[in-house]
């Protein structure tokens, strides 16, 4: 027998490993990376020298007004700290958002980074955001509401690998089961509608002040665009808003929805999430020099590819090498 059919003859074992070996990555896998990538954005932009000067302590202890005394005073608390030892605080908090989108990217640690994902996530969400403003009755998804790193939080959880429901039609129900993944789905998008709906933001200019606030500090064509978008809504915050909050309802049934009709559902959503990010956001700030964070836009086209429905086997696409048994090659001399 010559090594070719030799070769032929290994193990089953040895065959499925060169299948898998083939394999387009898991989908799962190539969400985890993205996360890891926006963890790793986050703590570049926390070593700018901004954050190095008392701007940052301060900006951070403009989040406590209108929220709950309880709420508010670590946060004032927190920012006077910062403030005092702003070198070393700022530097540890940018080191663990590096070390955490490290570690979800390095296989044999994406537990532990995931969960530490969720706790500083929490953490920041009330130190760093003022809870997203949610207590305040100022919160608009349009600006980041209810907090780009609760979001962080929810997409580790639904991330957490553990495919207990392997077979689940789409990502974020492999972990924790359909019914728990559509209903974080709806409450979260359901806020969403909540809070676009506060008075606060129903008024005739509450959607033009929001988006022109947004111009400052930006660059001349981020500016424009940011002043052309807030014109257009002048005198119409209130139609603005109940366009918004209905597209936001809209997309809060969408998983429940059959797949294709789902898919356009979603489709919507990553436009809702480009439009805040660009128009709301104006990308987080962060060509301002001065931004801590991309904001919730990027979150949201993550948190909403989530939700994807696909064909439950968790690849990007069948594998070819997946539909065809390797064959045995016949020894030489052989008639087969």
């Amino acid at each position: 027998m010559t090594d070719i059919a030799a070769s032929s003859r290994l193990p089953g074992a040895w065959q499925a490993g060169a299948v898998a070996a083939g394999d387009p990555p898991d989908v799962k896998r190539v969400l985890q990376l993205a996360l890891a990538a926006i963890w790793m954005l986050d703590a570049v932009l926390q070593y700018q020298s901004f954050m190095y000067s008392r701007a940052f302590g301060q900006m951070l202890a403009a989040t406590a007004p209108g929220n709950p005394g309880a709420v508010a005073s670590p946060i004032t608390w927190d920012a006077r700290l910062i403030e005092h030892h702003m070198v070393l605080l700022n530097t540890v908090f940018a080191t663990i958002q590096l070390a955490i989108g490290i570690g979800i990217a390095y296989r044999p640690t994406v537990k532990a980074a995931l969960a530490a994902s969720v706790a500083w996530g929490l953490g920041v969400w009330w130190f760093g955001e003022g809870l997203g403003e949610i207590l305040t009755g100022g919160a608009s998804p349009l600006t980041g509401a209810p907090g780009a790193v609760l979001i962080y939080a929810l997409i580790a959880v639904l991330l957490w690998p553990s495919d207990r429901f392997a077979t689940a039609p789409f990502v974020a129900a492999r972990a924790v089961g359909l019914t728990a993944a559509r209903a974080v789905w709806l409450i979260f998008w359901a806020a969403m509608v909540f809070f676009t709906l506060q008075s606060a933001n129903l008024t005739a200019q509450g959607l033009h002040d929001q988006i022109s606030a947004m111009a400052s500090g930006e660059p001349g064509w981020l500016a424009s665009i940011e002043n052309g978008v807030a014109g257009a809504f002048a005198h119409h915050g209130v139609t603005g808003s109940v366009v918004l909050a209905i597209a936001f309802a809209l997309i809060a049934v969408g998983v429940f929805l059959p797949a294709p009709a789902a898919r356009a559902v979603l489709v919507l959503a990553l436009v809702l999430a480009a439009f805040i990010w660009v128009v709301g956001e104006a990308f987080g700030g962060i060509l301002t020099g001065g931004g801590t964070d991309p904001n919730s836009g990027p979150l949201l086209a993550l948190f909403a590819l989530l939700f994807w429905p696909g064909r439950g086997s968790g690849r990007l696409s069948e594998s070819p090498l997946a539909a065809v048994q390797p064959r045995a090659v016949p020894a030489a001399g052989t008639d087969d």
